[in-house]
């Protein structure tokens, strides 16, 4: 084990900061905004219609939904070096947790390009009718769903040890390592209740989310407690 090499702990956490900061409009845009603009729950017909009206859109919401997971990437790692004076072992579970949630978020994707070649291609125009292009947009667009709550378990999961380390640093506030760890939770149960009872009409998340809220603007605005950290740091050497 070794010190983090970092001559600006501030500076560290204030960039970790603000790349979170970019999931919210990444991640709003690829996973909810787009998808719940264009899809009609119930008519297929009209989705379709949706997404070749808005072609330009549902590309882009593609490509959010990508380069929010190359932000991810970004993300952990410069929280790695903030975090990981309070845990090693914490700050690599949380760096595997969220890295696992990549590929699958990537590969994920591919469904909504399939939907695409699909809708775009006359060799499958032609050799569907208009109802089997329906059954087959509307099955890769539920896989899309399904695939971002398999994705959500992970980015659950990643918040718990993060959390764990926020409540241990000293140099962050415990308050925000608590939220971070319930914010696990709920994220966690959103992909479980979604597979076991897709109907049950609630979303945890939505009133466990606080602690991401919390951690991005305190590392943006206020950074940590520099001496506590480098006392840390030399500890965890």
């Amino acid at each position: 084990m070794t010190t983090q090499t970092i001559t600006n702990p501030n500076k560290t956490a204030r960039i970790a900061g603000f790349l979170y900061l970019l999931l919210i409009p990444l991640g709003a845009l690829g996973i909810l905004y787009i998808p719940n603009a264009l899809v009609v729950d119930g008519d297929m017909a009209s989705t379709i219609s949706n997404i070749q009206a808005n072609e330009t859109l549902f590309r882009l919401g593609i490509a959010s939904a990508i380069l929010a997971q190359l932000v991810n990437i970004a993300v952990v790692l410069y929280l790695y070096k903030v975090l990981a004076p309070a845990s090693k072992v914490a700050g690599q579970l949380m760096v595997i947790f969220l890295l696992l949630a990549v590929p699958i978020a990537f590969v994920n994707e591919l469904f909504h390009v399939a939907v695409l070649l699909i809708l775009n291609g006359p060799e499958f125009l032609a050799a569907f009718t208009t109802a089997q292009i329906q059954v087959l947009v509307s099955f890769l667009l539920d896989l899309h769903a399904g695939g971002i709550f398999v994705a959500q378990i992970f980015w659950g999961l990643w918040l718990f040890p993060m959390g764990y380390m926020v409540y241990k640093s000293g140099y962050l506030p415990r308050i925000i390592g608590i939220l971070l760890m319930i914010g696990c939770v709920g994220y966690v149960m959103d992909s479980f209740i979604f597979f076991l009872n897709p109907d049950f009409g609630v979303t945890v998340s939505e009133f466990t989310f606080l602690g991401e809220v919390c951690i991005l603007l305190w590392l943006m605005v206020k950074g940590v407690n520099v001496e506590e950290w480098k006392k840390r740091n030399l500890a965890s050497a």
